[in-house]
């Protein structure tokens, strides 16, 4: 039994169209990257898991793969600029951190670790008053009226309600409210994490 030229057609449009809508749901399943900062508390290596304190005090468990990179380190040999949890689990414990993770199906893992070292780090809330892309200064002005200036780390992540971004990439607007966390270096205030509200 032969198809005629024209239900051919019918079919082969029928199957291009199924395959386009299949390609279609999943691209947009891919779950974006959101981002949390806090202390490491405990890496669980068995259990892979990497439990992160906020500034709330809220704790935060993450599950993590083979393939979640560890950036930044400032605790281990000079020159290590990546690795693993697995590989550095007892060096981070203890560290401020900015994790990168995905949310699926109520679950949330961990895809990169920012180690922002063991120093003091401050959180600040306020609205944006401006922002020197080239000079990478970010100015909030804080609920009392306050303004503060914070250098924007070049490597600083920005977490948006789409996902997060890196500081070159982040669109803003005069007005917008942001929570600041950032370390004081050399008399600067250096902002290293940016949650956008």
């Amino acid at each position: 039994m032969s198809l005629s030229s024209g239900r051919r057609f019918v079919v082969l449009v029928a199957v291009t169209l199924a395959a386009l809508l299949g390609a279609w749901q999943s691209v947009a399943a891919v779950e974006p990257i959101h981002a949390t900062t806090g202390v490491v508390k405990k890496i669980d290596t068995h259990a892979k898991t990497i439990a992160v304190e906020t500034a709330d005090g809220t704790v935060h468990v993450f599950k993590y793969t083979e393939r979640t990179t560890v950036e930044g380190l400032r605790d281990v040999a000079a020159g290590t600029r990546k690795g693993t949890l697995d590989a550095y689990h007892g060096t981070l414990e203890g560290s401020h951190a900015v994790v990168r993770y995905t949310e699926k199906g109520g679950e949330d893992t961990a895809v990169g670790v920012k180690d922002v070292g063991k120093g003091t780090v401050k959180a600040a809330d306020g609205t944006i008053d401006r922002v020197d892309k080239t000079g990478r200064t970010l100015t909030v002005k804080t609920k009392d009226g306050t303004e503060e200036t914070y250098d924007v780390s070049k490597d600083a992540s920005i977490d948006t309600a789409r996902g997060v971004v890196n500081s070159a990439k982040w669109t803003y607007k005069k007005g917008d409210k942001v929570t600041v966390h950032y370390t004081e270096e050399a008399g600067k205030k250096v902002a290293y994490f940016i949650h956008h509200l």
